[in-house]
């Protein structure tokens, strides 16, 4: 007689939240893990452009102090950056801007580097300049758009000077309705530049976007007061304005040493002008 063969019965299925039970306790795989809870994997410590939406962006050289804490406390760095452009908007020339420059300008003359003024809109008080501290001996002030030529480059001595790696400061002031890609080539040339530079233009285009990493937008706020706004930096964005203390244009004993006005007339020309046009 033929044996019978063995049944095989059909797996009966398993109840629910069986699955989940028998997983309940297994490790998680490595890949599970959100990146931002291990501080070693963070975005910010992959690379120096690299952030968090809420907070100050790095960068990758040490900045150069303003001489404001406030200030620093806002910035990216905690400084004016180096090997990159600052804008500067203004609703007219005479703010407060030299005097918000001065503490930053003034410790790069001290450590025996170069600082160039292009194109400045108006005179320099040379005895208000010596006030804050500046050797106006050894200013270099290049004017570019003095007898421009149709066709001429304005901006070719600025954009060499960035570029030249020799220079420890610069100051310039931009023409009127700069083309995006002229001051997209001006923040190119800031790159091989060991220093801080600053281009000041005209409040009209701070709805404009920009290349540069750090725009502020400068105001008046009083005697001896500057309201600054951060329009733009490698951050969240700061909603209210600063309100910073300047320095005063004379101090006694600067009004002193300024002596007559003929004196004053003869220290202007201390400083060493270039005239490229």
């Amino acid at each position: 007689m033929d044996a019978t063969p063995a049944l095989v019965a059909a797996p009966r299925p398993a109840p629910p939240g069986a699955e989940r039970r028998l997983f309940a306790h297994a490790p998680a795989r490595e890949s599970a893990r959100p990146l931002v809870r291990d501080p070693l994997r963070a975005p910010e410590t992959l690379h120096p452009s690299l952030w968090l939406g809420h907070q100050l962006g790095r960068i990758g050289s040490d900045a150069v102090a303003t001489g404001f804490a406030r200030l620093d406390a806002e910035l990216p760095g905690g400084g004016w950056p180096r090997r990159a452009l600052a804008e500067l908007l203004l609703p007219h020339a005479g703010v407060g801007e030299i005097r918000l420059l001065a503490p930053a300008l003034v410790a790069v003359q001290r450590a025996g580097r170069l600082v160039m003024f292009f194109d400045p809109p108006a005179a320099l008080a040379a005895a208000a300049l010596a006030g804050l501290g500046f050797d106006v001996e050894e200013l270099l002030i290049v004017q570019t758009r003095a007898r421009v030529v149709p066709g001429s480059d304005s901006l070719w001595a600025l954009e060499q000077a960035l570029k030249s790696g020799h220079v420890g400061a610069i100051v310039a002031w931009l023409p009127p309705r700069l083309r995006a890609d002229r001051l997209r080539r001006l923040q190119l040339a800031a790159h091989q530049h060991d220093g801080p530079a600053f281009v000041v233009r005209e409040a009209a285009v701070a709805g404009r976007p920009t290349a540069s990493p750090l725009r502020l937008g400068l105001q008046a706020g009083g005697a001896d007061r500057l309201q600054v706004r951060v329009l733009k930096r490698r951050g969240p964005p700061l909603e209210a304005p600063l309100s910073l203390e300047l320095p005063t244009v004379l101090s006694a004993a600067a009004r002193r040493r300024s002596g007559s006005a003929s004196e004053r007339a003869a220290a202007l020309h201390a400083a060493t002008f270039v005239d490229f046009a």
